[in-house]
């Protein structure tokens, strides 16, 4: 992801990807509340789109195809805020949010505006913050944020999120988004899984990563997981039988995505998807499905 400011800088057009997570392992809460984790982002060519332009008024923003709440409360204008107090700054603009990623799916959409928004005023202003300061700032608003300004589509994050190791993209692969009728907010996510641990006395255990473990789709395969699957499903079953269906789609990863409710499958090439998602309309009803690709 990155700006395209024009030569004035007066207006730049950025696209915000959307993210999967090929791997996501809760570990450790912090006395602050918040759990450590250790997970590998993948960004996908899903995108929402903003437009920023100078204005004379503030910080304003719209929002088409999708109801977000408050203005005030959108990541976007948190992250304007951010940008003005690091710089000392006043901020006038005016951005136009065009939402194509799914919100409350645990694909990242308000992070990745955010990290956008961030990186695009940095340029309209002359890159008055160096990129360990944008990732600062980035770590303050959510823990998907310093991903998508890392400058790679892949990359193993741990710590909140905000401590990165880039990696060389896979080749691209096709990809079907699964999203059901309901959102999963993440809080809740997060007292599931605390509550499945309490009573199954699961825990994370240790894992060692050897290299080449993520240089492949097939390595990536063998080590796919996500921590919040069974807490999740057994509060909605509904999205474990999506994921069966994935599979028997012949999806070589099938995963839920962050904390959900979205689920994801990466498939081979893309007649494989497409009759995955031919499947799927026939045999899940109420949920929408997004024929994408990850991000090279």
């Amino acid at each position: 992801m990155s700006a395209a400011p024009d030569r004035s800088g007066e207006a730049a057009v950025v696209r915000a990807p959307a993210k999967v997570n090929l791997i996501l392992r809760v570990l450790a809460r912090e006395e602050s509340g918040y759990h450590q984790i250790e997970t590998l982002f993948c960004a996908l060519e899903l995108a929402d789109t903003l437009e920023l332009r100078r204005g004379s008024d503030g910080i304003r923003l719209q929002v088409e195809g999708a109801e977000l709440g408050p203005v005030e409360d959108n990541l976007v204008v948190r992250a304007a805020r951010a940008f003005e107090r690091a710089t000392g700054r006043r901020v006038h603009v005016s951005i136009r949010l065009r939402k194509e990623i799914p919100a409350g799916a645990g694909l990242g959409g308000g992070s990745s505006d955010a990290a956008a928004t961030l990186d695009a005023l940095n340029e309209m202003h002359g890159r008055p913050l160096d990129d360990a300061a944008l990732v600062d700032l980035a770590a303050e608003l959510g823990s998907d944020v310093a991903f998508f300004l890392c400058r790679s589509p892949l990359a193993l994050a741990w710590g909140r999120g905000e401590r990165l190791l880039p990696l060389p993209p896979l080749p691209r692969a096709p990809v079907l988004v699964v999203v059901p009728g309901f959102a999963i907010p993440t809080p809740d996510a997060y007292r599931d899984l605390a509550a499945y641990r309490a009573e199954t006395r699961a825990r994370a255990g240790a894992a060692v990563i050897p290299p080449g473990a993520l240089a492949s789709w097939d390595a990536v395969a063998r080590a796919a997981t996500n921590d919040f699957e069974p807490p999740t499903f057994r509060r909605f079953p509904e999205l474990a039988g999506l994921k069966d269906l994935l599979l028997e789609a012949g999806a070589r990863i099938a995963l839920l995505s962050g904390s959900g409710s979205a689920l994801f499958g990466i498939f081979a090439d893309e007649k494989q998807r497409d009759d995955a998602a031919a499947s799927l309309e026939a045999r899940a009803g109420g949920v929408r499905l997004i024929r994408t690709a990850t991000a090279g």
